[in-house]
């Protein structure tokens, strides 16, 4: 049977649920691709960042800026991008770099998680809405008549709508825990690779005092400041009037 037939009987829920769909096969898309790119060159990135920092801080500090494009190279640039610092410091700016890298690994979650609830809620819409024009079709005195084939046939096109829903249900739900996966990992490699960061810091300190200027990366964002946001300042109050 033709798809596009199929849709149309599906009834007037199939519209919904094909934006739904779109929506979220473009999350999963680009995340494949974010995650494909991301896990392909990670591990080499914090292999040569790690390597580097055993000889030479600077260049260790030079490999990360470089690597700014992949979140563990924007992880493990944060603390080196400062002229000096002792190890609270080291140890802060690694933190609040990498909850920002791991909350920008979730980007689209939230979005699955509503095509994941929607859809089949949609789908069961869509059936009963079909039921019920199907039902309306009856007449009494055509009971256990042919008439009535028409009947089966409009309840059958009525389920067409909660297996659509099911689908896209499925399929996002397969990808949002495929994703969610990635992001445990990856809090896994952000702490190894932290610890052992934090480990050759205090073994032999960097010290880039002598450095005339640091590296910044222009898409560099540097970590927030622990305890501090933009709500928690408040304004001067103005100068009371003579």
């Amino acid at each position: 049977m033709d798809i596009l037939d199929l849709f149309y009987k599906g009834g007037p829920a199939m519209w919904p649920l094909l934006v739904l769909s779109i929506l979220s096969l473009s999350v999963i898309f680009e995340r494949l691709w974010f995650w494909l790119r991301m896990l392909t060159q990670e591990k080499q990135i914090v292999n040569r960042i790690l390597d580097a920092a055993q000889d030479n801080w600077e260049v260790a500090a030079d490999i990360a800026s470089r690597a700014s494009h992949q979140p563990v190279g924007r992880f493990l640039y944060a603390p080196l991008r400062f002229a000096k610092t002792d190890a609270e410091t080291f140890r802060l700016a690694l933190e609040a770099t990498a909850e920002d890298e791991l909350a920008g690994m979730r980007r689209g979650e939230k979005l699955l998680e509503a095509v994941i609830a929607l859809a089949p809620l949609l789908g069961l819409l869509g059936t009963v809405l079909g039921l019920i024009r199907a039902l309306r079709s009856i007449r009494i005195g055509d009971l256990g008549t042919e008439s009535t084939a028409g009947v089966t046939t409009g309840i059958g096109e009525s389920l067409i709508a909660t297996a659509t829903g099911l689908i896209v249900a499925i399929i996002s739900l397969a990808f949002y825990r495929l994703f969610q996966s990635f992001v445990v990992n990856q809090v896994k490699v952000f702490r190894k690779a932290g610890n052992e960061m934090e480990l050759l810091y205090r073994q032999s300190p960097p010290d880039f005092s002598n450095r005339t200027s640091a590296i910044v990366p222009e898409n560099f964002t540097p970590p927030r400041k622990p305890g501090k946001t933009k709500f928690s300042e408040t304004p001067e109050p103005p100068n009371a009037p003579n």
